[in-house]
């Protein structure tokens, strides 16, 4: 039936039911997020008086890129193109846009991905389970709107360093909340809490690094919305060449998995902090790119399957935040003879957005892209969750001036330079899929055999391509229970 769901436990699917009745839930199926023209009528019509971000269980049924912010329905897919006087490429760089999502974070998507086949086949109980969802930034959000939506208690697990935002909306939802020591780079801090909460049977463990509900989110919906911009540019002239994804915890970068299928020529570059350069040279350290943790590789990542390595400057990442969110740094781009619209829009942009826009035109230079050439990459979340990082700037650096915007301009930008890019062969490739070994197999249980059965692509088609048609099946079937 499926290797991710291990066993069906009717008695509980017919509590859940019946709870899930109670509240009027009824869940999307991964076909519905992907294209929400399927979403039932009676559905649609609840949408349009309830917020983005409102505890409402109809609101599961916003977590697609599709959401139309204006009429509180559907359109297209949310897209943003860079223009090339900001990015200083003739590469056409796109991204999608995670801030029409709930909490403003695609990852509202992947933690679905984690919970809700193990809601509908009786494996979580939610009646007695806690769903915990360890995180270097978004997805514990994400996991605990789910929840919240859902029924579900949730329990986030965050490092002390990440932004006051996060911890003040995790509590604010009800959220218990964990902070465990360090950055974003410090996820094995996160593991031994995982270790230590697994002690109780209740708690249920949603680590989106080793959960394949994860990239097969992305497969399934993220990836197909990236086609679908490209297809609707219209120009026979133009070529997917690349996609950027932050590895992160491998959910996103699954998108190009999906990508690379339908256009074979197509790289995946995986981009990572300098400081903190993992996969570009078996690295470690801290960095402030918030919401990419690191120091060891993904048990979800498909690293056959990746071209680069791009590692970015996370002061680069600083400095261009200031640039497109200070007043001087917009008035400046403005005088570049970017139009204003475009400038302000470039405040959907969170840190990590930005980094992927710097590894995209990295990217861009190294493989001598051309007008002709589209770079594909995700916005995961804008400024609005960074606003304590900007005012901790201001005081650590002052105001920011006319000068700083064009130095920021010319340097982080204009000169981004291909240097830590790396074009991995086929042992490139192995060896960084062998780093999975210390940490997964020696570290948190995984076996011997399986890490070995993820060297064949065939291991990685069957997650990503068939488990969502069970997962489909068994939502339909639980939501015909709960109706």
């Amino acid at each position: 039936m499926s290797t991710i769901i291990k066993k069906l436990l009717p008695e509980i699917i017919k509590k859940t039911a019946a709870r899930c009745k109670e509240r009027g839930i009824v869940i999307p199926t991964f076909t519905q997020m992907r294209n929400p023209s399927l979403i039932p009528e009676a559905i649609r019509n609840k949408l349009s008086g309830v917020g983005l971000w409102d505890i409402n269980p109809v609101n599961l049924f916003r977590i697609t890129w599709k959401n139309d912010v204006k009429t509180g329905l559907y359109g297209g897919v949310n897209y943003l193109e860079i223009p090339s006087a900001v990015t200083c490429v003739n590469a056409r760089v796109i991204g999608l846009i995670g801030k029409y999502f709930p909490t403003g974070a695609h990852k509202v998507g992947a933690a679905f991905g984690c919970l809700v086949p193990r809601l509908v086949s009786g494996e979580f109980d939610p009646s007695r389970h806690k769903a915990v969802w360890p995180s270097t930034g978004n997805f514990c959000r994400g996991g605990a709107f789910d929840c919240a939506l859902l029924g579900c208690t949730p329990v986030a697990i965050l490092p002390e360093e990440m932004s006051k935002e996060r911890f003040q909306w995790l509590r604010e939802i009800g959220a218990e909340v964990i902070a465990t020591p360090g950055c974003e780079s410090n996820v094995k801090e996160i593991y031994d809490k995982c270790w230590e909460l697994k002690k109780d049977p209740l708690n249920v463990i949603f680590n989106q690094f080793e959960e394949f509900g994860n990239p097969i989110w992305h497969y399934n919906v993220t990836g197909p919305a990236l086609d679908e911009v490209f297809l609707g540019l219209g120009s026979m002239n133009l070529r997917p060449a690349a996609y950027i994804s932050a590895t992160g915890s491998a959910g996103t970068i699954a998108a190009g998995d999906y990508l690379k299928k339908q256009y074979p020529h197509l790289k995946i570059v995986a981009s990572e902090a300098l400081q903190c350069p993992t996969l570009l040279m078996n690295g470690f350290g801290g960095h402030r790119i918030e919401g990419i943790g690191d120091k060891h590789v993904p048990w979800v990542h498909n690293v056959r399957n990746t071209d680069a390595v791009a590692a970015v400057d996370d002061e680069d990442c600083m400095r261009i935040l200031r640039l497109f969110n200070e007043a001087e740094g917009k008035k400046y781009l403005s005088s570049l003879g970017i139009p204003d619209t475009h400038v302000e829009q470039l405040s959907l942009l969170g840190i990590s957005s930005i980094g992927n826009i710097l590894a995209a035109v990295k990217t861009a230079k190294y493989f001598e892209l051309t007008k002709d050439d589209v770079v594909f990459t995700i916005f995961t979340d804008s400024v609005d969750l960074y606003q304590s990082r900007l005012e901790e700037l201001r005081k650590e650096r002052g105001m920011y001036s006319a000068i700083e915007a064009a130095k920021d301009q010319a340097g982080p930008l204009a000169h981004q330079s291909i240097d830590f890019f790396k074009e991995l062969g086929y042992y490139d490739r192995k060896a960084i899929h062998n780093l999975k070994y210390y940490t997964w197999v020696e570290q948190q249980g995984k076996t011997y055999e399986e890490i070995n059965a993820q060297w064949d692509p065939e291991y990685w088609r069957s997650l990503f391509e068939d488990e969502v048609g069970t997962f489909d099946r068994l939502i339909t079937e639980f939501n015909a229970l709960a109706s």
